[in-house]
């Protein structure tokens, strides 16, 4: 919300306010009487005359007795006579009833010589017994007033055609009502409700003009191209420095449309809503399941385009982007549930900051007004937190990926399939924390997902619960390997058995699918080395020996996360079997441990580049030698011995 203010000085008629000025004028004009109607007063005073002669000869009837009388009275057209004015009547003697019938005549003819209108009879009814001779006892005045009173009448008609002539002429004689606006004078301010004067003054501006749908158009494609353009620019730059794509990019469209069609529906036309509206909410879930920065690019793009053409567009798109973009620096990968609430508060202070800013800004103080939005504010940020929630459970579960908090909770060590884990194959569990340790640090170097990889490797082995024994980091020290006694066909079976074991183990606990891409990948479409020789020795050449009975079912890795698994697996196995007891030696173990899977073609679909495979093998190298330190003997160490002894 903003101030209007003039963008020059103007000056209009205003109709409304001409208007009201002719409404006064017309109010101020009183209703005009024709004079009073002599033929109305005598045609009162005859009908009085006549029932007062008929009443007469009622009175002197002889034959009729004093009921009769008193009904006949009762029955006199033209009055309401009541049974005790009736008995009233009879009881006056001749003479008496003589004085009542002319004092009755005069104050008739008296009163209605003056003009009477129809708002003034019942006040001339009320004031008749002043008009009564002083000669006349109380019931006599009263008999007369009640006589009387029943035929006073408007002698003075209403003249409709004079008063629409007196009121056009004052409603002309208004001259039009002129208003000004200088330079930079507020029109309206900000939060005042719109009146006709108002709406007036933006009329004559052409403020309320339809615009031209055109030029509408127009702004509308330069807005979409610019954000396009930005959006394919971002997409560039990820695809070139990460040498990968976005995952879920249709996914993120679709929603990203949703949120815009309904703050498109919604914000429009309302005070408070656009303050409400959960903007951050898709900022926040992007962020959570795919990556902060895209979650930031994500709603920078969806402030502009939902408060475009707004009244107060800059303002409505800094307010949804600076506190969202907070947010979302806060919320990070989201790995606890409490961090998420804490994004939540960080956004509604900054836009409550943002809202205060501009009021000051515009020196429009409203505690109200200002409280509203505080309060608007701090909606936001529990609907956006609360809705990122929601959503980002159910994309995970439709994409199939794994959230942070998720992984959190996969990666707890009281999780029953870790459990199981630990309880039935001890020297797997150990083994598979080393390789989390090894693969997380390497994931972190080469910019992967440091906790997928971490979990991913927590579980890659849960299959040989299945035959824990089976598998040599199981097996008590001293005892017989089981490997050497067995048909190698068998051995080899039974060994790449735990692949599908896990994947049965994994949908059993409801293992999210990124994890058990860990599980079906960590070995690739690679051959169980040792009981393929084997094999070959008894047949005694590969010619007789069907490879892919000792094959791995894969697939190979197709991300960089389940391909470090792999080398750190094969890296280790190798460093387990060699016993290094250099640097050196460290090095040289990973190096052939890598390069053998690159020529088996093990990571060509893992978005690996040469650099990376580089930085993995240092970064295993540092690993490795932290765990070998009490082996290991360094360059020149012998000598300094031999020199000191």
């Amino acid at each position: 919300m903003q101030d209007i203010h003039a963008p020059r000085s103007f000056s209009y008629i205003s109709d409304y306010l001409t208007s009201k000025s002719k409404e006064e004028a017309e109010k101020s004009v009183l209703p005009i009487y024709l004079p009073p109607d002599p033929t109305i007063s005598r045609q009162q005073v005859e009908k009085l005359r006549a029932a007062l002669d008929f009443i007469s000869t009622i009175r002197i009837d002889d034959f009729a007795s004093d009921s009769q009388k008193i009904e006949d009275l009762i029955s006199v057209e033209s009055f309401d006579i009541k049974p005790e004015t009736a008995s009233a009547i009879l009881l006056l003697s001749g003479e008496r009833w003589e004085s009542v019938k002319n004092e009755s005549l005069y104050v008739l003819e008296l009163v209605m010589r003056n003009s009477i209108r129809e708002d003034q009879v019942s006040g001339v009814q009320r004031d008749l017994g002043a008009k009564v001779d002083f000669s006349f006892s109380d019931a006599e005045t009263n008999l007369i007033k009640e006589i009387v009173s029943q035929l006073i009448t408007a002698n003075s008609i209403f003249s409709i055609e004079r008063t629409n002539e007196q009121i056009a002429d004052a409603r002309e004689s208004v001259a039009p009502v002129s208003q000004s606006f200088a330079a930079g004078e507020i029109i309206i301010n900000s939060g005042e409700v719109i009146d006709t004067v108002s709406w007036e003054a933006l009329q004559a501006l052409g403020y309320t003009e339809p615009r031209n749908r055109t030029l509408d158009y127009v702004s509308a494609g330069m807005i979409v191209i610019t954000v396009m353009a930005l959006v394919g620019f971002y997409l560039r730059r990820v695809r070139q420095s990460k040498g990968v794509s976005i995952d879920g990019l249709s996914a993120i469209a679709f929603i990203f449309f949703i949120f815009l069609i309904s703050a498109r529906l919604i914000i429009p036309n309302h005070t408070i809503l656009p303050y409400i509206f959960p903007i951050a909410a898709f900022g926040l879930l992007v962020a959570s399941v795919f990556d902060y920065e895209l979650g930031v690019m994500g709603v920078l793009v969806l402030s502009v385009l939902a408060a475009y053409n707004q009244a107060n567009s800059v303002d409505l798109a800094l307010y949804y982007f600076l506190p969202s973009a907070a947010s979302i620096f806060v919320l990070g990968r989201g790995r606890r549930i409490n961090i998420f609430f804490l994004a939540g508060l960080v956004q509604a202070l900054t836009g409550s900051m943002i809202v205060i800013a501009y009021r000051i800004l515009n020196s429009f103080i409203d505690l109200s007004g200002a409280s509203s939005l505080i309060g608007a504010a701090f909606a936001n940020g529990v609907i956006s937190v609360s809705l990122a929630l929601i959503l980002q459970y159910l994309l995970s579960e439709l994409l199939g990926r794994t959230t942070a908090m998720q992984l959190m909770d996969l990666s707890r060590p009281d999780h029953p399939l870790l459990q199981e884990l630990l309880t039935s194959a001890p020297g797997t569990y150990q083994h598979s924390l080393q390789l989390a340790n090894l693969a997380e640090q390497a994931a972190r170097e080469v910019n992967g997902d440091a906790l997928l990889t971490r979990v991913g490797a927590l579980y890659h082995d849960v299959g040989k619960t299945t035959n824990p024994t089976f598998f040599v980091e199981n097996q008590p020290v001293g005892k017989l390997d089981t490997h050497e006694s067995m048909d190698p066909v068998l051995s080899s079976a039974t060994i790449i058995r735990h692949v599908t074991d896990g994947i049965k183990l994994a949908k059993k606990y409801r293992i999210p699918p990124q994890i058990q891409d860990f599980i079906l990948e960590h070995h690739g479409t690679m051959i169980t080395r040792y009981q393929y020789n084997q094999a070959v020795i008894d047949a005694g050449s590969e010619e007789k020996v069907e490879k892919s009975l000792f094959q791995y079912p894969g697939p190979i890795p197709h991300r960089k996360e389940t391909a470090i698994l792999m080398l750190a697996d094969g890296s280790e196995a190798w460093m387990r079997s060699e016993d290094p007891e250099s640097v050196d030696d460290i090095e040289r173990i990973v190096r052939q441990s890598v390069d053998a899977y690159i020529e088996a073609d093990q990571l060509m679909n893992a978005d690996l580049t040469l650099r990376d495979i580089q930085t993995i093998i240092r970064s295993f190298t540092r690993t490795f030698k932290n765990s070998y330190h009490h082996r290991i003997k360094y360059p020149g160490q012998e000598k300094e011995a031999t020199k000191d002894g």
